[in-house]
C-alpha cells in the first residue's frame, strides 16, 4: 500500500525526496491487477499465452492480450488495456515502417526498446500520465533465434527465457522454473503455460496461446 507524501504523487516528473516516482509505482501497480499473461522460449520458436476474460455476450475482439505485430512478432499485455492497445498500435506501425524502409522484418529488441522509449518518455512529460500496461514482445529473427522482451511502465525493457506479467505472476514463474528447460518443445510449453494459468485461478477455456517461429 503506498503513502503519498506531500504532492509527489500527484506530479510524475518529480522525485520524491526518497527518489522515488509515485505515478510510475501506480502504473507497476496496475500491472500486478491485469490478468496474466506468459513469454517462453522453447526449442521451435517462441510461445505467447494469456488469459482472456471474456463476457459470453462479448465480440472477443475486443478484449483480447495477444497480438500480431508483423510476420515475426506478437505480443502479450498486462494490465490497462486502452493503454496497451495504444502502445500495439504503434508496435504495428514501428515494424510497417521498418519494413517499407529496409525491405525486411525488424527485430524483436528493436521493437521492444521503441516502445520502451516511449514509455520512458512519459515519465518525464508534463501533463501526461505513465502507460499502465507492460508488455511481453516475442518472436523470431532472421538470425533464427527466439527472443523475448519485456517491457514495463517504467520505460525499461529486458530481455528473457522465460517471463510472466500480470496478477500472480510471480507464484506462475515459481511453478514455471520447476518445470522450464531451454529444450522444452511447443506442445510441452503449451501445456505447462497452460499449467501455470490454470493456478491463477481462471478456467483453461479463458487460455490463449500463439506460437511464432
Amino acid at each position: 500500500m503506498f503513502v503519498p507524501q506531500a504532492g509527489y504523487d500527484r506530479a510524475i516528473t518529480v522525485f520524491s525526496p526518497d527518489g522515488r516516482l509515485f505515478q510510475v509505482e501506480y502504473a507497476l501497480e496496475t500491472v500486478k491487477r491485469g490478468t496474466i499473461s506468459i513469454g517462453m522460449i522453447t526449442s521451435d520458436g517462441v510461445l505467447l499465452a494469456a488469459e482472456e476474460q471474456i463476457d459470453k455476450f462479448q465480440d472477443e475482439n475486443f478484449s483480447r492480450k495477444l497480438f500480431v505485430l508483423d510476420d515475426n512478432i506478437g505480443a502479450a499485455l498486462s494490465g490497462y488495456v486502452p493503454d496497451g492497445r495504444v502502445l500495439i498500435d504503434y508496435s504495428r506501425e514501428i515494424c510497417q515502417n521498418h519494413r517499407l524502409v529496409y525491405d525486411e522484418c525488424a527485430t524483436v529488441e528493436y521493437v521492444a526498446r521503441r516502445i520502451s522509449d516511449i514509455k520512458q518518455a512519459f515519465t518525464q512529460q508534463a501533463g501526461v500520465r505513465p502507460f499502465g500496461v507492460s508488455i511481453i514482445f516475442g518472436g523470431v529473427d532472421l538470425d533464427k533465434i527466439p527472443k523475448i522482451f519485456v517491457t514495463d511502465p517504467s520505460g525499461s525493457y529486458v530481455k528473457y527465457f522465460l517471463a510472466a506479467i500480470g496478477n500472480k505472476s510471480d507464484a506462475a514463474l515459481s511453478f514455471l522454473a520447476k518445470y522450464y528447460t531451454n529444450k522444452i518443445t511447443l506442445e510441452e510449453a503449451k501445456m505447462l503455460a497452460a499449467a501455470a494459468i490454470k493456478r491463477t485461478s481462471i478456467s483453461e477455456k479463458q487460455i490463449k496461446i500463439r506460437f511464432l517461429e
